[in-house]
């Protein structure tokens, strides 16, 4: 009996899709909000459309609007449904080494090349992307299954320069946790620890009285 082995695109399709998206009848949600920056406490109210574009309400002190959004538009650009060949038609794939953990690493070529990627059991693990002329290295600990799709539960994201591989900034250790507001999965809560300079500030971001939109009539 002869084993086929998966393409190297052909195993990062299969994680790609495994990915927990919402469908094309997510009606959009409102929720409360409370963030925490350190000892600074913020309140307000958040709304994502149908269209996945986020708002925020309630909420005056410019830099915590500005952080607050930042996470909701995060929030609702993962979760956007798009194809694998919208995302990945002009990208390449080949295997390069696997880890003691059984992570296998993927090279990419082609749009997206000196990106690398690794997929441990169906999920993809390791992002390593080049994202407005910044590399961004994302290594996943523990995800949610949600039986649709995974989430991601712990990981961390850590900035280089894309010539001289210098840090930028601290590295951020995130945790999410999601609820199940009607047929959706959502993002309840939130906290990011950055280390910079051997001090840790942490962000925590409640999301609480999630109500979905009522759907638009077509």
């Amino acid at each position: 009996m002869t084993v086929t082995q998966l393409s190297a695109q052909e195993l990062f399709r299969a994680a790609y899709e495994n990915r927990y998206t919402w469908d094309k009848n997510f009606p959009g949600y409102t929720a409360n909000i409370t963030y925490k920056h350190d000892d600074k406490v913020f309140t307000g109210k958040v709304i994502i459309t149908a269209n996945l574009k986020a708002e925020v309400l309630d909420v005056d002190d410019e830099s915590a609007q500005k952080a607050i959004h930042g996470q909701a538009w995060e929030i609702a650009i993962h979760r956007v449904r798009r194809s694998f060949e919208d995302t990945h038609s002009a990208n390449t794939f080949s295997y390069g080494k696997t880890d003691e953990t059984g992570a296998v690493e993927l090279l990419m070529g082609g749009k997206a090349e000196g990106d690398k990627y690794k997929v441990r059991n169906n999920e993809v693990c390791h992002v390593h992307r080049l994202i407005h002329g910044t590399y961004v290295t994302i290594d996943t600990f523990s995800s949610h299954d949600t039986g649709e799709g995974y989430l991601s539960h712990r990981y961390d994201s850590v900035y280089h320069d894309p010539k001289t591989g210098e840090q930028k900034g601290g590295r951020s250790e995130f945790v999410d946790e999601y609820e199940k507001v009607g047929d959706y999965f959502i993002l309840n809560r939130r906290e990011i620890r950055t280390e910079i300079a051997g001090k840790f500030s942490t962000q925590e971001f409640v999301f609480s009285d999630i109500k979905l939109l009522e759907p638009v009539a077509a």
